[in-house]
């Protein structure tokens, strides 16, 4: 940022976020740079994960020639018309993080992305509501119209715990095994990284625990990806097969160091009433995650946080709720589905990137939203719904987020819109930014009500939907089709769910086609007339 400049977007951050920020904006034709504190992309991953091994998926043999459909399990490739993927840097199901750092360095590179990198930005003001004016480490100044930032989760997140201070943690620790040969060893967290650490110490601690409050969930069930994957729960055999580790569900009380460098922790047990015991340890980890640095924002447009002050408060256009035009992109938006959905990971920001182009494009460029205009016939939508959920990415990684969108307007054009925020499309709606509608459906693809609930594994828990709820139990990934008044209340007035298929071919003509044909012939005529959660195909509570 040498000397003083201005643009209208100003990217924070070179990670996979800002990166594929600047796809969009380059494709767009914008004024944007964006600026990286690090002399290359994807810093973050130079660290990180310690153990230098993704638990992203990397399936490079799909049998399918669809590039859309094999982004349904490339979860690191970014987005962009040609390349470059990331399934041509690795053949490995689980691939190594110095791959991803190579790979990031050749999309910028062959993008010919605006980045200025060793650009650490220090302070962001917003002087009387006017410009955004960023500074850098060496006191200079650029002053942008609107700033995104995709900074990422940067800094540890330490929970109140007394005593945390003197714990080690996950991002500094020692990740050589024989540094904790014959040592009792408690990790805190319960999530992949403080797995990933207990694994990695089996074979040469005395004793390793991990704790944490509440039961551990396991990804297979809750479809979670930041829940505990397969590949990390090693830990978990040694616990049940009685070889000296455990799972402590209790919360934390106090962390006490000793004189001679050892440990005693206060572990209030969750399954006894009142139960703490001091437990005596050699070595005691943090693993219990990362957290957004609010730092850089001067007062006058610092950002509302939440979630414990770990992310960026945000509207559903993914702009700050209290900071008109400061946006936030990747990692850092998670908020929005916290624990549901993909959002905190490459594999599904990468779609809400994309969707926030589009906000932008509408919001200061006067572009709609790219759409297809359709016949308002029933045959018509349902073969445009068919078509679209049987090979699209970007529903099938942000499940339950984004959506497609069927406008009915009240002169009955319909218009099919592929990829909306369905939180975002119920307020823009609402408004009249999507034109006067009569009503509108989303088709997103989604999960079954208390799919968490139960063990996928249990043979005897029915999965299959009897035929006249049309899918309505389906408890595995399966397309929904909901309808909505514009009235912004978000409450459907009819759903129709299409019925789970192994494969996930949702094309048979008896099966799938057929009944949401039917759903969709009586809807589409139905308008303002229906108030929400009508009795002609009431919504499930």
């Amino acid at each position: 940022m040498s000397g003083l400049g201005q643009v209208d977007y100003l990217v924070i951050g070179g990670g996979p976020a800002g990166l594929q920020v600047g796809y969009f904006l380059e494709k767009n034709d914008r004024d944007y740079l964006i600026v990286e504190e690090s002399d290359a992309p994807g810093a973050f991953f130079t660290r990180f994960p310690r153990h230098r091994t993704l638990i992203s998926s990397n399936k490079v043999h799909t049998g399918w020639s669809d590039p859309e459909m094999r982004l349904r399990v490339d979860w690191n490739s970014l987005l962009s018309d040609a390349g470059p993927l990331f399934t041509t840097y690795s053949p490995r199901y689980f691939p190594p993080a110095d791959d991803f750092v190579r790979y990031l360095a050749d999309f910028a590179r062959t993008q010919e992305l605006h980045i200025r990198f060793n650009n650490r930005v220090t302070r962001v003001t917003r002087p009387q509501g006017g410009l955004f004016t960023a500074t850098d480490q060496r006191g200079n100044v650029l002053r942008a119209r609107r700033v995104i930032v995709a900074t990422g989760v940067s800094r540890a997140y330490v929970p109140p715990i007394d005593g945390a201070e003197e714990a080690e943690r996950y991002d500094t620790v020692s990740v050589d095994p024989a540094d904790f040969t014959d040592q009792r060893v408690l990790v805190i967290g319960r999530g992949n990284s403080a797995f990933e650490t207990a694994d990695n110490l089996i074979e040469t601690a005395a004793v390793i625990h991990v704790a944490g409050p509440g039961s551990l969930k396991l990804a297979w069930r809750t479809h979670f990806v930041g829940h505990l994957r397969a590949v990390n729960n090693n830990f978990l055999d040694t616990y049940q097969l009685k070889s000296q580790n455990a799972v402590l569900d209790g919360d934390i009380l106090r962390i006490a160091r000793k004189l001679d460098g050892t440990y005693i922790v206060s572990v209030k047990f969750s399954r006894v009433a009142e139960a703490v015991k001091d437990i005596p340890y050699d070595r005691v980890i943090l693993a219990t995650g990362f957290r957004f640095d609010a730092s850089m924002f001067d007062g006058d447009c610092r950002p509302d946080l939440v979630i414990k002050d770990r992310f960026p408060q945000l509207t559903h256009a993914w702009e700050s709720v209290n900071v008109p035009d400061l946006y936030f992109a990747g990692t850092i938006t998670q908020s929005l589905d916290f624990k549901k959905s993909t959002s905190g990971f490459i594999h599904g920001f990468r779609y809400g990137v994309k969707a926030l182009s589009r906000i932008l494009e509408r919001r200061y460029h006067d572009r709609e939203w790219p759409h297809t205009v359709l016949p308002a016939a029933a045959g018509a939508v349902s073969d445009a719904v068919v078509a679209r959920v049987n090979r699209t990415s970007a529903l099938w990684q942000l499940f339950g987020f984004l959506g497609d969108a069927v406008l009915v307007g009240t002169d009955g054009e319909v218009r099919y819109c592929d990829e909306v925020p369905v939180a975002y499309l119920h307020e823009a709606a609402a408004r009249g930014e999507f034109g006067d509608l009569a009503s509108y459906f989303t088709v997103t693809l989604e999960y079954g009500a208390d799919h968490d609930q139960v063990d996928p594994f249990d043979v005897t828990v029915s999965r299959t939907p009897q035929q006249d709820t049309g899918g309505l139990d389906a408890r595995y990934l399966h397309p929904a089709v909901w309808q909505f008044l514009p009235d912004g209340t978000g409450k459907p007035v009819a759903e129709h769910h299409i019925t789970e298929n192994l494969e996930n071919e949702w094309d048979n003509p008896d099966v799938h086609v057929g009944p949401l044909r039917s759903f969709l012939g009586s809807r589409l005529s139905v308008g303002d007339d229906l108030s929400a959660g009508g009795t002609l195909a009431a919504p499930r509570a």
